[in-house]
C-alpha cells in the first residue's frame, strides 16, 4: 500500500515540473530569510564591536567584559593591548583589546544615548521647577 502512494508521489512530480521549481524556490528564499534574520545582524553586530575597539585612545573611560572599570593610560599596537588604571591605589592591569565590553567616555558614546541623556535632564529640570512652584 505505501509503495502505490509513494509511486504517485513520484508521477505527480514527473508531471508537473513546476512543482519542483517550486520546491526550489522555497529552500531558496528559506535561506535567504536565514541570511538577513541571523548572519547579516550578527556580522554587523562584530563589525561596530570592531570599531569600538580600534577607537580605544589613552584617557578614555573603559569597561571590561569583567567588569573592570578604569582610565586607559597606555596603548600597545604590537600585541593589541592596553594598560588600565584603575581604584584609588592606581592598580594598573594590562588587557587585550578583545577584553573591551564599553567605552564610557561621554564623547565616545554613541549620539542616540546623548539625546536620551538630554531628554531625562530637561524632566529632571521640569520636576524641579514644578516641585517649588508648589
Amino acid at each position: 500500500m505505501n509503495f502505490l502512494f509513494l509511486d504517485q508521489a513520484a508521477n505527480s512530480a514527473e508531471e508537473n515540473p513546476w512543482a519542483t521549481v517550486l520546491m526550489f524556490g522555497f529552500w531558496i528564499l528559506i535561506f535567504v530569510a536565514m541570511y538577513f534574520l541571523l548572519i547579516r545582524p550578527q556580522r554587523k553586530k562584530q563589525k561596530e564591536e570592531e570599531a569600538l575597539r580600534s577607537s580605544i585612545e589613552i584617557g578614555d573611560d573603559v569597561t571590561t567584559i569583567g567588569g573592570i572599570v578604569g582610565k586607559v593610560i597606555a596603548l600597545r599596537e604590537d600585541d593589541d593591548t592596553f594598560v588600565l588604571e584603575t581604584g584609588s591605589d592606581k592598580t594598573r592591569i594590562r588587557f587585550k583589546k578583545w577584553a573591551v565590553s564599553s567605552i564610557d567616555t561621554p564623547e565616545k558614546q554613541p549620539k542616540e544615548e546623548k539625546k536620551e541623556n538630554k531628554k531625562s535632564r530637561k524632566d529632571k529640570k521640569n520636576k524641579k521647577e514644578g516641585s517649588e512652584e508648589e
